[in-house]
């Protein structure tokens, strides 16, 4: 796929493994969006990045900057009960023998609209195994007047009958050359979700110790794959943030609609000794089985939520 600057409205070489690469620019600010699952391949204002990147001839590593629906995180065996009959989706997560991140990590979406500061780009859900409807999923991203990222998530049923689903989203923040070991995390949330080996909730649990980031804890010491909830609200919007040494930061921003935020601090991040993921998600893993979180959408209906990167530098 070409890559079309929304400057210029212009395509050029080279093709790129995750489709058509839109790039959109405001001020010292600038974001690349990927066709391939509406994805955040690259964001950065001031000429430091805050999200980690990759390639053009990668897919995300590690689903990195890919947009959820409709479910974010897994489903226990693919497997949930819908009007008294078992659906099963395909396994996608073949080690845990889940379904994980959603239908739409592997399709492409297409431009309803784009300008030199902002992208619509929509896909259809299909009806498929285990998961009976036709939706559709918009995403928008758009640079705000100050170089400030802005998500904008919709699903819109189109199916004669309502339909279960969560909306999620997967970055992986950065801030510049700072290596993530010297950042400190601070997570607003009163409430961890306990998963088993199989990284399925099964109870939760008062934050404390090395889950306790509402205070702000460094990252070398925070290696974790944990859902947080009870999240701390400021005039109906929640932020989480990592900072650097030198009091700059980076956050992740989302509105009252999210009722979760997944934290992925990994070592296994191509080229980086740690990485960290904020996943913003309207409910958790498995919510199409334990009900947490879950919603529903009545034929015609839409959802969004909203969420987005700011930062001081």
């Amino acid at each position: 796929m070409s890559t079309i600057d929304a400057t210029t409205g212009q395509s050029a070489a080279p093709r790129a493994a995750t489709g058509t690469q839109f790039t959109l620019r405001r001020g010292d600010a600038t974001a690349i969006i990927t066709s391939l699952a509406a994805g955040l391949r690259a964001y950065d204002k001031s000429g430091v990045a805050l999200v980690e990147s990759y390639r053009l001839e990668e897919i995300a590593p590690g689903a990195a900057g890919i947009t959820l629906a409709p479910f974010a995180n897994r489903i226990d065996g693919g497997r949930w009960e819908l009007e008294g009959h078992t659906q099963q989706m395909d396994i996608t997560e073949v080690d845990r023998n889940n379904a994980i991140h959603g239908l739409l990590r592997n399709t492409g979406y297409h431009a309803l609209d784009v300008s030199e500061t902002h992208v619509l780009l929509e896909a259809v859900i299909h009806p498929q195994h285990g998961y009976p409807f036709l939706m559709r999923h918009q995403v928008r991203y758009c640079l705000d007047a100050d170089g400030n990222l802005r998500t904008a998530q919709t699903l819109i049923n189109d199916s004669s009958r309502k339909a279960p689903f969560v909306l999620g989203a997967h970055p992986y923040f950065t801030l510049g050359d700072v290596p993530a070991q010297e950042l400190t995390l601070t997570v607003h949330a009163a409430t961890r979700l306990v998963a088993n080996e199989r990284m399925i909730p099964t109870s939760t649990q008062a934050v404390a110790g090395r889950f306790d980031l509402r205070a702000g804890r460094p990252v070398r010491d925070s290696l974790m794959d944990t859902a947080f909830t009870d999240l701390v609200t400021d005039h109906g919007v929640a932020r989480h943030t990592l900072s650097a040494p030198d009091g700059r930061s980076v956050s992740l921003w989302h509105d009252s609609s999210v009722d979760y935020v997944h934290v992925y601090v990994t070592s296994i991040f191509p080229g980086r000794t740690l990485a960290v993921a904020l996943e913003p998600m309207t409910g958790p893993a498995n919510a199409f089985n334990s009900g947490q979180g879950l919603r529903w959408l009545a034929p015609g209906e839409r959802f969004t939520m909203n969420w987005g990167v700011d930062s001081v530098l």
